[in-house]
C-alpha cells in the first residue's frame, strides 16, 4: 500500500491565494489553483473568485495544499492559538504543526528565512541535542512550521 500524507491548509477570509503564492516562493515550486467560478460558481457571488483547490508541488517531492473556507468569518476565525517556549519545552494550543526534515543545516537556513518573513520565531533555528538545526515559526498566516536537520 502506498500512502501520502499532504497537508491541506484552510484560509479563512480569503487569504489562499496569498498563501500559496507566498509557499510557491518559500518552496520553489509550481502552483495550481482554481476558483470556485472555475468549478461552476456563478461570476460575481462573494466567493467566485477565492481559491477553491489550490496546490504547490516541488521538484524535491513536497506537496501542500490550501482553499479558502468559503463564507465571511469573524476577524479570529481560524486563527491559531499561540505557541511558545518556556523551560526548553514548547507549549503550544494549537493542534498541528507541519515539520520540514531536511539534510543539511544549508537548506534549514535558507529556509527557514524565506519562512520567518513577517513571522513570529518560536525558537531560532540553532544546533539542538538531536539536531545541528532546529527551529520553530509561525509564518504570517497562522501555520507553524519545525525546520529540523536530519543527517544520515
Amino acid at each position: 500500500m502506498a500512502i501520502s500524507a499532504i497537508p491541506h491548509i484552510n484560509f479563512a477570509n480569503g487569504q489562499a491565494s496569498e498563501a500559496l503564492e507566498f509557499y510557491r516562493r518559500v518552496f520553489d515550486g509550481d502552483l495550481l489553483s482554481h476558483t470556485y467560478q472555475d468549478f461552476g460558481m456563478p461570476a460575481g457571488l462573494p466567493d467566485a473568485d477565492r481559491i477553491v483547490f489550490g496546490q504547490i508541488t516541488t521538484v524535491d517531492g513536497v506537496i501542500l495544499m490550501g482553499y479558502d473556507i468559503p463564507g465571511v468569518q469573524a476577524p479570529d476565525f481560524g486563527k491559531p492559538g499561540t505557541t511558545r517556549r518556556a523551560n526548553s519545552t514548547t507549549i503550544t494550543e494549537q493542534p498541528m504543526f507541519i515539520t520540514l526534515r531536511v539534510a543539511s543545516l544549508d537548506e534549514a537556513t535558507s529556509l527557514w528565512k524565506r519562512l520567518a518573513v513577517n513571522a513570529v520565531v518560536v525558537e531560532e533555528l540553532a544546533s539542538s541535542t538531536w539536531s545541528p538545526g532546529f527551529g520553530i515559526v509561525t509564518d504570517q498566516f497562522g501555520v507553524t512550521w519545525l525546520i529540523n536537520v536530519h543527517e544520515e
